[in-house]
């Protein structure tokens, strides 16, 4: 094993001796396994006991969406996630869990995760906009279980400032080919 990475049994797994269920997965390149088992417990539980509280509190689960929810919370989604990960404006949220590339595109941002173990994940996440999707996108639903008055108006804003992004770049471009 000529590569440093390699040879360094820390990186081959999150056992400091180099055993363990995840050894010999990534034996070049770090990934923090056990951060990401960490993390994906963390969402599943949280998104299960958002519904079983909302649930005993007297909220109904419904058997389904509306398509109008559905395509609402799915542009409000995209929204918040490419917010959340990308925009130079909220780098200060990511900032402990990331290092700052480069510009990239329209007021947004390219960032690498930093760190290593349950930083890096994180990191990892949240320059993620379709990792981050996810969780946005559980939080809506319990939203919309728990309290839908107030989250449809939510997911009404970002999905109009989504319709204003597209507007602006289509004006944009317009400008540039007159």
């Amino acid at each position: 094993m000529s590569d440093g990475a390699a040879a360094d049994p820390k990186l081959a797994s999150p056992t400091a001796d180099g055993s363990g269920l995840f050894s010999g997965y990534s034996p070049h390149e770090h990934r923090p396994l056990r951060s990401y088992a960490v993390m994906s417990a963390t969402f599943g539980s949280a998104f299960v006991a958002s519904l079983v509280a909302a649930e005993r509190s007297g909220r109904e689960l419904p058997e389904g969406f509306s398509a109008r929810d559905i395509l609402l919370t799915g542009v409000a989604t995209h929204k918040l996630s490419r917010l959340l990960s990308k925009d130079k404006a909220t780098s200060f949220i990511r900032a402990p869990f990331t290092r700052y590339q480069e510009p990239s595109g329209q007021g947004e941002v390219s960032e690498e995760a930093r760190g290593s173990g349950l930083r890096r994940a994180i990191g990892e996440l949240v320059t993620c906009p379709y990792c981050l999707g996810q969780w946005i996108a559980a939080g809506f639903v319990v939203g919309l279980v728990a309290a839908p008055r107030p989250t449809r108006l939510v997911a009404a804003m970002y999905a109009a400032e989504t319709l204003s992004d597209f507007l602006q770049l289509a004006y944009l471009a317009a400008e540039e080919r007159a």
